[in-house]
């Protein structure tokens, strides 16, 4: 029996990272917001690789601001069908730890700090049967004017739907459900208020992690030597946007998802570094777990000349493990992303952050390279999205069902 296609709207959609999980899973896109104009690109590419037609996409791709007044009006002009769930999630800069360090006040006065409001509107002006509101793990913590955010997130939304708000559930690790990253996100999952026919822990309970322990405390999770060591090895500067590459066989499960067997390789191009630099990767990437500071036992002169602000500044993305969580700072410098091959000396591409974040191959970011790794790094892990889609699915599919009987 074929899957029905349920229709979603994408809010704050940025490259479409936790839409292609619903993509990957059947859903059908009716609506994509999205204020920046590369990521609206890269958004409008995928649709064509899904087959919608320029029409659908015209439609379905609203490059615009969620705050400006009449939004939801021209929404209802370009929305035809009924919505069955909402995805999304505000920009996170506001609630993240990195955010509120950097910011004089601790991003108080940052108007992003309410955007969830703008959220809140659309989802109470459709109502969906169910929605997916994701963000980082300092949401839970933030208190721009002395008042916790988390708490009137969960205050509001539960006036139309029934939701958890132990954090402790709405905490999820990416690295649990195949992402070869460590990225916890808080995913609060609702469902309104009227459909009574399971509870919503019952979701949580039941969305499948990918991954069986080998104990209690050690997750075969997937490392980062796995994710990006079979691409094509970049000196620094070498590479393109799009390069054609010999077609290999996948040499683990993860590739098996992830790999283009088109033999197209896209957004692999390797940024250009100074000698000193190359040389601190070189060196880095050679011995397991140093840091920069680590390096006065060899070559003294390669000591930054502030240590104190770049000591921790310079990382090598180590192998045998999952990759640290890939932030859209990416963009700046890719210091904290130093490939773990001694011989390349540089940091990551965009397709090795895309790979790190389980993005396919075949997706294509466009946009400047500042652009795309800002994309990258502000997504949804597809790989994590398409868990929860299948999930709520299951529980779609109970809704038609007893809705059809009723």
């Amino acid at each position: 029996m074929s899957k029905k296609d349920y229709r979603f709207i994408d809010l704050f959609a940025g490259c479409g990272g936790l839409s292609e999980g619903f993509y990957r899973d059947g859903y059908k896109a009716l609506f994509h917001l999205e204020i920046d104009e590369a990521a609206c690109k890269t958004l409008r590419t995928r649709m064509k690789h899904y087959g919608y037609s320029d029409k659908e996409i015209e439609e379905a791709v609203m490059c615009d601001d969620i705050t400006r007044d009449g939004l939801l009006k021209d929404m209802d002009e370009r929305i035809h069908e009924p919505v069955d769930i909402i995805i999304g999630g505000p920009p996170c800069q506001a609630f993240s730890s990195v955010g509120r360090a950097q910011s004089p006040d601790g991003m108080s006065s940052d108007p992003r700090n309410y955007l969830f409001e703008n959220y809140l509107q659309v989802l109470n002006h459709y109502k969906p049967k169910m929605f997916i509101f994701e963000n980082v793990k300092g949401l839970l913590t933030a208190k721009p004017k002395g008042v916790k955010i988390f708490d009137i997130i969960v205050r509001e939304m539960s006036k139309t739907y029934n939701i958890v708000a132990d954090p402790k559930v709405l905490l999820l690790n990416a690295a649990d459900y195949g992402v070869p990253q460590i990225r916890e996100r808080v995913i609060i999952i609702g469902v309104r208020k009227d459909i009574n026919y399971f509870d919503i822990k019952d979701v949580y309970e039941s969305i499948p992690k990918s991954n069986s322990d080998i104990d209690a405390h050690l997750p075969n999770y997937v490392t980062v030597g796995e994710a990006i060591l079979d691409l094509p090895k970049l000196n620094p500067g070498e590479g393109d946007n799009i390069q054609k590459v010999a077609v290999t066989e996948p040499t683990n499960d993860f590739l098996k998802i992830v790999k283009n067997d088109s033999g197209i390789i896209y957004n692999h191009s390797a940024r250009k570094h100074n000698d000193a630099d190359r040389e601190r990767y070189r060196i880095l990437s050679s011995h397991k777990n140093w840091q920069l500071k680590d390096l006065q036992k060899v070559r003294p002169d390669l000591i930054h000349h502030d240590p104190k602000h770049f000591g921790n500044r310079y990382t090598v993305q180590e192998s045998d493990k999952p990759g640290k969580t890939v932030v859209a700072h990416l963009y700046k410098d890719g210091n904290l992303f130093i490939h773990p091959d001694s011989e390349q000396a540089r940091t990551f591409t965009v397709r090795e952050a895309a790979r790190i974040q389980s993005f396919p191959d075949d997706f294509v970011f466009e946009g400047s390279r500042t652009d795309q790794f800002k994309q990258v790094g502000n997504a949804v892990p597809p790989l994590m999205a398409e868990t929860f889609a299948k999930t709520i699915r299951k529980y779609l599919d109970v809704i038609e069902e007893k809705s059809r009987k009723n």
